[in-house]
């Protein structure tokens, strides 16, 4: 079985994913960031507007629109924190 990560994407108001996957692609203020298990623990400011995606054994994405907020990487997984967050749409070109 592959390693996978623990992964929580929290906006303001509420716990919008706690789950596990494969990768985890977050757009930051120093560029495109992808999140694979065993990744070196780091702090990065998402980018505005920008979008994050979770890929999920299976291959299954879930992609949301986020703006503003931070993506902390740790030996436990990835947490999102953002202002504000939605579902992607599907017409959403990143």
């Amino acid at each position: 079985m592959a390693k996978e990560l623990r992964v929580e994407l929290v906006a303001v108001e509420e716990r919008v994913f706690t789950g596990t996957a494969e990768l985890v692609s977050a757009r930051t203020t120093e560029g495109e960031l992808g999140v694979l298990p065993g990744h070196a623990p780091m702090l990065g400011q998402l980018a505005e507007p920008g979008q994050v995606r979770i890929k999920q054994a299976g291959g299954n994405e879930i992609v949301y629109d986020v703006s503003g907020g931070f993506v902390s990487v740790t030996g436990e997984g990835v947490t999102v924190l953002a202002e504000s967050c939605a579902p992607a749409t599907a017409d959403a070109k990143h």
